[in-house]
């Protein structure tokens, strides 16, 4: 595409104007092309594009999907942007119970179970595939994933796939970083197969949640059991950093990148708060107190804020990403313990399974009202919310990008 100036001018001659053309859009797709210009007309262009052209993101990890916007990573997260793979998919909520060992699904126009689905023992989490094609339920102790067709709600045949506890995909598609808890090992599959590519040994005690740097070059991982954070190089799949968090008894949960890619936050439910990590330095994090037994945590539509899911005291606390500060506390009635989810496609819902009570809730995100409580099976954990907007999946309940 063309930019004209709209301001008229002399008509040019012919061949001077097409020349003139031709440099402006070479230089706003930044091709290289044959021929001259007039210094006026490429002086023309470098004006407009000082003052039009976005800042560009930083080179990425090869094969993945070019960022967006370098300030905002959950740019193509926007209301109901539904990628072309996932629009016409029914909506959606897919409940793991931990403790029946099967999948609840919920009519979320309805908040009605239309359908439970038998699966391994032990169901973690609903994972969605890179690709948006499938949903992976992790059965933890069963050491399988059920893969589940979301255009058509049906399960598929079981894979074998050693301790299970949570899945991630690498940003540029290529691998499934199995989330070992017990083995204690990040284990890097085929993102389709589920064939062991390799395997890293950690030693830290229950690995569980991760997110991606802007770049796709990193993760951060938490180890529940032993209270520490990894730093892991995604090309070379392996750890390049390890620390002990400053808290006696930590238990770090959910790890969530802010929109403008600068600041990591983790969930830690026995520090009853969220760590502010800068990961580009792995130094030590500081603590932001939110409430007891902080657990998951999911970005707005609008990027603008962080809900925190306190699983110990049946509240949301939001966060307002910009200013880094906790502006709204929203509490359940009658209590809860909302742990793992999402946010709806419009972004005007979200929602949180009751980990100890056998139900999911429904809140509001413009006032935090309680739209629903839903029972479900036993121990509901990872719950996925699908489809939802996004051009690919990182993994756990739905990270999208």
């Amino acid at each position: 595409m063309i930019l004209l100036s709209h301001h008229r001018s002399r008509p040019r001659p012919r061949g001077a104007r097409r020349a003139a053309l031709l440099a402006a859009a070479c230089a706003l797709l930044a091709a290289g092309c044959g021929g001259t210009a007039s210094n006026d007309a490429a002086d023309q262009g470098s004006h407009r594009g000082a003052h039009h052209q976005k800042v560009a993101a930083p080179p990425g990890l090869p094969g993945m999907p070019p960022v967006l916007d370098p300030n905002d990573l959950y740019a193509a997260d926007r209301p109901n942007a539904l990628s072309p793979v996932v629009k016409n998919f029914p909506s959606r909520v897919y409940v793991p119970n931990t403790e029946s060992d099967t999948v609840s699904v919920i009519d979320p126009e309805t908040y009605k179970v239309i359908e439970t689905i038998p699966v391994g023992v032990q169901p973690q989490h609903v994972v969605p595939s890179w690709d948006l094609k499938t949903l992976w339920v992790n059965n933890n102790r069963g050491h399988t994933l059920t893969p589940i067709d979301p255009a058509t709600g049906e399960a598929g045949k079981a894979v074998e796939v050693h301790d299970p506890y949570n899945l991630y995909f690498t940003p540029d598609g290529k691998y499934a970083v199995v989330m070992a808890s017990m083995d204690r090992e990040l284990v890097f599959r085929d993102a389709h197969t589920m064939e062991r590519k390799r395997t890293e040994p950690v030693t830290c005690a229950g690995v569980n949640h991760a997110d991606f740097s802007p770049d796709g070059r990193y993760f951060v991982v938490s180890c529940e059991f032993s209270g520490e954070l990894l730093k892991v190089d995604t090309a070379k799949m392996k750890v390049i950093g390890q620390q002990k968090l400053p808290f006696k008894g930590a238990m770090p949960q959910d790890v969530k990148i802010s929109s403008d890619g600068k600041t990591w936050y983790i969930a830690d439910m026995m520090a009853d708060g969220v760590w502010v990590l800068n990961g580009d330095k792995f130094t030590k994090p500081w603590l932001m107190p939110t409430g007891k037994g902080a657990h998951g945590l999911y970005v707005s539509r609008d990027s603008k804020s962080m809900y925190i899911s306190n699983r110990g005291e049946g509240s949301v606390s939001v966060l307002d990403l910009p200013s880094r500060k906790l502006v709204k506390k929203w509490e359940l009635p009658d209590g809860g313990s909302p742990d793992m989810g999402g946010v709806s496609a419009d972004g005007k819902e979200l929602w949180l399974s009751g980990r100890y009570d056998s139900e999911v809730y429904v809140i509001d995100t413009r006032d935090g009202h309680q739209i629903a409580r839903i029972p479900v099976g036993a121990g509901p954990h990872g719950l996925a919310v699908y489809p939802q907007p996004g051009r690919y999946s990182l993994g756990h309940t739905g990270i999208f990008r």
